[in-house]
């Protein structure tokens, strides 16, 4: 079994900092890491302020939020619905994912995150396992066909 073991390179697009404007609850954002933070609050003027921010300062505004009271509750289901908009709204994007056809998928990184990635060989590699998910929905595609390249 094939593994892709980061999102750098060939496999960038796989990433939430890729520069890939997305569109979520009503709102173009530029990359998924903008939209996924934006999401910390329920404040609808407080997500049209991530809306424009590249990803790295995405994440830090992200860091001084307050967040919503149910974040750890809510925070796998915006990741999904976020990472499955990006890949059903960029055609280009979905081949790519697609096209990595069986590949386990592992956001290893250098900066310890062990609950979305892999670090050192530890991680629950949440965002591997909702992009794997959202590569097989997309496969079958929503009439239930598959639709693998």
């Amino acid at each position: 079994m094939d593994v892709i073991d980061e999102f750098k390179g060939k496999y960038y697009f796989l990433s939430n900092f890729y520069s890939a404007p997305v569109m979520y609850q009503g709102i173009t954002y530029q990359n998924n890491e903008a939209a996924f933070q934006a999401m910390k609050v329920t404040d609808r003027s407080i997500h049209l302020e991530f809306s424009d921010l590249p990803p790295n300062l995405a994440k830090r505004k992200g860091r001084r939020v307050k967040l919503r009271p149910d974040w750890e509750e809510v925070k796998e289901m915006f990741m999904y619905e976020i990472v499955k908009a990006k890949f059903e709204q960029n055609d280009q994007l979905k081949n790519w994912l697609l096209q990595t056809g069986e590949s386990i998928l592992i956001e290893g990184n250098t900066w310890g995150d062990r609950v979305w990635g892999v670090c050192n060989g530890i991680g629950e590699n949440k965002l591997g396992k909702i992009l794997m998910r959202v590569r097989n929905e997309l496969k079958r595609g929503t009439d239930g066909t598959d639709q693998s390249i």
